[in-house]
């Protein structure tokens, strides 16, 4: 009797990794939906789920669960001087403080009819490094998105002991009195830790592709105002490049969270990475990927600015310099080349004839119906 060899198909491997879709689910619920869907025709499969950022909102939480971190609070200023608690991770371990401005600055502080970027400032940003540098860190990673502000970092640099002038008068209300700044005093002791400044964006600080032409216009700034912040943001260069013999307006994020990057770089000596990057090497992500068959992740939109530092062009350049297969599903996707060709396919919730509102309420079953589409090609 001839024995013979029974063999095993392997079960597939899969690794979701999504960011948040705004406004509609968070990135763990984006990830779980994929996942049942993906199961409904792969019942076998081993799925991983991820968490990952961009140095978006949600960069704090992803890197301080991931590291077992716990989270503090802190009394700080919103970006109208109102009195509120923020709070920060705290890696002790590492002495790794990880925060995002939009904690203390950032749009969800404020209600619609609040919006006005020519009020608000960023001074509970530098609360923030404060209180985390009397916690004596040695590092502080701080994510740049979700701003209200334009600032270029002029209320956190006030908050560390930095003081502007107008000839003898000091600045300390509206971003657009900046305009009149003729001078800057140093504190006369400032110590800070290390300071990576996550972003999500490579916009400079000045110009078309601006903080404030780009971004201002979501925060509450119309053309007249847009005028007097581009103004304000040029003198406060001109006048750091003085007074510090460095300029870097032109740096890659410089003009993340409405200047801050700048700020930060300017007053603080942070260094601008991709937050994608800062998040991935925090999390050991790409040792994730190795043991996979296909990656899947995903956004609530996918577009050019996609391929400036957002969660999706990460992963899929990781998936791809790993030899991997990797997907997105996303709310809704652009037609550009470019954007689609990072990846082995693109799957969308928005379908002919549904309105934005209509696909952010059905974005949990879309998604499940699109794994269930992905999970028949795979």
């Amino acid at each position: 009797m001839t024995k013979g060899v029974t063999r095993r198909r392997c079960a597939m491997r899969i690794l979701i990794a999504p960011d948040k879709f705004k406004g509609s689910l968070g990135a763990r619920e984006v990830a779980e939906n994929i996942a049942t869907g993906l199961r409904d025709v792969l019942p076998d499969a081993k799925i991983d789920i991820v968490l990952i950022a961009d140095g978006g909102e949600g960069t704090a939480k992803v890197i301080c669960d991931a590291l077992d971190g716990s989270w503090v609070n802190c009394a700080v200023h919103d970006p109208l001087g109102r009195k509120i608690d923020a709070c920060y991770g705290w890696i002790r371990k590492r002495k790794l403080a990880v925060m995002e401005m939009n904690e203390a600055a950032g749009l969800h502080r404020l209600s619609e009819g609040e919006r006005d970027p020519l009020r608000a400032n960023t001074f509970g940003v530098g609360e923030m490094l404060l209180d985390a540098s009397h916690r004596v860190a040695g590092q502080i990673t701080i994510g740049l998105g979700g701003s209200a502000t334009n600032d270029g970092g002029f209320g956190m640099a006030r908050a560390l002991g930095f003081r502007f002038f107008a000839g003898e008068q000091e600045l300390t209300r509206a971003v657009s009195d900046l305009q009149k700044l003729t001078r800057i005093e140093r504190p006369n002791a400032l110590s800070l830790p290390k300071i990576i400044a996550a972003v999500d964006v490579r916009n400079p600080l000045l110009g078309e592709n601006g903080a404030t032409r780009v971004f201002g216009p979501q925060k509450g700034a119309s053309e007249d105002k847009i005028g007097k912040l581009e103004a304000a943001l040029t003198k406060l260069a001109d006048v750091v490049a003085k007074a510090f013999q460095e300029d870097f307006r032109d740096e890659q994020g410089a003009g993340a969270a409405g200047g801050l990057g700048f700020g930060l770089v300017s007053f603080c000596g942070a260094k601008i990475r991709p937050g994608f990057d800062v998040v991935a090497k925090s999390i050991g992500f790409e040792s994730k990927i190795k043991d996979v068959d296909v990656v899947i992740t995903g956004e609530g939109s996918l577009d050019r600015q996609t391929l400036e530092g957002k969660t999706p062009a990460g992963v899929a350049r990781l998936a791809r310099k790993l030899g991997k297969r990797v997907f997105a599903i996303v709310g809704r996707a652009s037609e550009d080349r470019q954007v689609r060709e990072i990846f082995d396919g693109v799957y969308e919730n928005a379908q002919p004839g549904m309105s934005e509102k209509e696909n952010m309420a059905c974005a949990a079953e879309l998604l499940r119906e699109n794994a269930r589409k992905l999970a028949k090609k795979l």
